[in-house]
C-alpha cells in the first residue's frame, strides 16, 4: 500500500457527518490492518448520529462510527500469528483487557476496560480500513460472504440470548420486537434447532420479514391479545421462553405473563426508562428465569461453524446497499424510514454494491 489516506465517515456533530480524507492507521505489534469490505449500519449508530450521545456515551469530537464489519487483512504486525496477509476474516469489535476477572472467566463482555468500535471516544468502521487487535478477528470459510461476516455481530447478540436463556431444539420459544435483533434472533434460535417461533411486532413489514425467514407464526400486538393468540398458536402449551428485544416497557412488562412457569426471560432491548414494573411474585411462584443481555462473548467460532454449516441465509435482513460515499443518505434512511429499512450495509469500495 502506498497511499497514505483514506475515505472516512466523520460524525462531526449530531446530523452532520461528512465523508473526508483520514490517515490510514497503521497496526501495533499485536494488531492487523482490514481493508473494510462491507459494514452495517446498528442501531446505536443511527442514536449517535441523531442525538449525539447514548447515556454516558457522549461525541465531544469527531468520530468515525459503525462496528459492524467484514474485510481482508492487508498488513499484519510482528507479533500477530493467527491471521495472514488476504484472509478474509470477521471483526469482532470489542478488544477487552484479557486480564480482570471477567475476562478469565469467559464473560469478556463484562470488562469495564473494553475498548469498543465507534462508541465515544473511539472511532468506529464507516472507512476504508480499520485496525483491530487480532486475536479478535475471526477467518471467513469460502463459502461465507463478506455480507455474512458483517452480520454476524448482530447475530452474535442472538447466539448470546440463545446461550444465556438456555434454549434447546424442545422450547416454544417468543420474539417479541423485530428490528435485525430480533430478526437475527429468529435465525439464531433455527440454527439452534427450535422449530416453534413465534413473533410479534408492531410494523406489519417486519412481521411479513419475520414469516419470511422462519418464524412459526407472527402476531400483531395492537390488534390481537397476544396471550391468547399465543394460547391458540401452541394449542394451549403456552412458551418455554421469551427473548425481548424491543425494549417497550410493557413488552418487557408483559414477558412475566407470558412465558409458562419454570420459563425463561431473555432481555434484549434497551428501554428508555431505567425502571419498569414486573410481577415480581410471579417470578418467585412461578420459578421463572430473568436473564439480562449485554453484548455477547464467545459466539464468533460457532455462528461462523453453525452458518457454514446451516441453510439459514442471514443476508435476508439485508434490505438496501450504499456507497460509503452517500453514508448521509443511508443513515437518514435508517433514521427516518424504520418500517422498510431493516439493516442497510455499507460499502467503501463502490465495486463492490451488487
Amino acid at each position: 500500500m502506498t497511499a497514505s489516506l483514506m475515505q472516512a465517515a466523520v460524525l462531526n456533530k449530531p446530523l452532520d457527518i461528512t465523508v473526508k480524507k483520514v490517515n490510514i492507521p497503521e497496526p501495533k505489534e499485536d494488531e492487523a490492518l482490514i481493508k473494510v469490505y462491507c459494514i452495517g449500519i446498528c442501531g446505536s449508530d443511527v442514536h449517535y448520529y441523531e442525538h449525539g450521545k447514548i447515556g454516558r456515551y457522549v461525541v465531544k469530537e469527531p468520530i468515525i462510527l459503525g462496528h459492524e464489519l467484514a474485510g481482508e487483512v492487508v498488513k499484519v504486525g510482528k507479533r500477530v500469528a493467527n491471521v495472514s496477509v488476504g484472509d478474509r476474516v470477521a471483526v469482532e469489535p470489542g478488544v477487552t483487557c484479557g486480564q480482570c476477572e471477567y475476562c478469565k472467566s469467559g464473560r469478556y463482555n463484562l470488562c469495564a476496560d473494553v475498548i469498543f468500535m465507534a462508541t465515544p471516544p473511539v472511532d468506529g468502521a464507516w472507512a476504508e480500513y480499520v485496525t483491530i487487535r487480532s486475536d479478535f478477528l475471526f477467518k471467513l470459510p469460502d463459502s461465507m460472504s463478506y455480507e455474512e461476516g458483517a452480520l454476524l455481530e448482530p447475530l452474535s447478540v442472538g447466539f448470546h440470548a440463545m446461550n444465556r436463556g438456555r434454549v434447546t431444539p424442545g422450547d416454544r420459544l417468543f420474539i417479541s420486537g423485530l428490528g435485525p435483533i430480533g430478526l437475527l434472533a429468529i435465525q439464531a434460535a433455527k440454527i439452534f434447532g427450535v422449530t416453534e417461533i413465534y413473533a410479534s411486532d408492531v410494523v406489519p413489514y417486519r412481521r411479513q420479514l419475520a414469516s419470511e425467514i422462519g418464524a412459526t407464526a407472527v402476531i400483531d400486538p395492537i390488534n390481537e391479545d397476544v396471550k391468547e393468540r399465543i394460547a391458540e398458536l401452541t394449542g394451549g402449551k403456552g412458551i418455554t421462553a421469551v427473548v425481548e428485544s424491543s425494549g417497550n416497557p410493557r413488552a418487557i412488562a408483559d414477558t412475566v405473563k407470558l412465558v409458562n412457569r419454570g420459563g425463561r426471560i431473555v432481555l434484549v432491548g434497551m428501554p428508555t426508562v431505567d425502571e419498569i414494573s414486573l410481577n415480581i411474585n410471579q417470578i418467585i411462584d412461578g420459578e421463572i428465569d430473568v436473564y439480562g443481555i449485554f453484548r455477547y462473548a464467545n459466539t464468533y467460532p460457532a455462528a461462523i461453524q453453525a452458518l457454514s454449516k446451516s441453510k439459514v441465509d442471514i443476508r435476508k435482513i439485508i434490505t438496501h446497499k450504499f456507497a460509503l460515499r452517500d453514508i448521509r443518505k443511508a443513515v437518514e434512511m435508517a433514521r427516518t424510514q424504520k418500517d422498510t429499512s431493516i439493516k442497510i450495509m455499507i460499502y467503501p469500495d463502490e465495486r463492490n454494491l451488487r
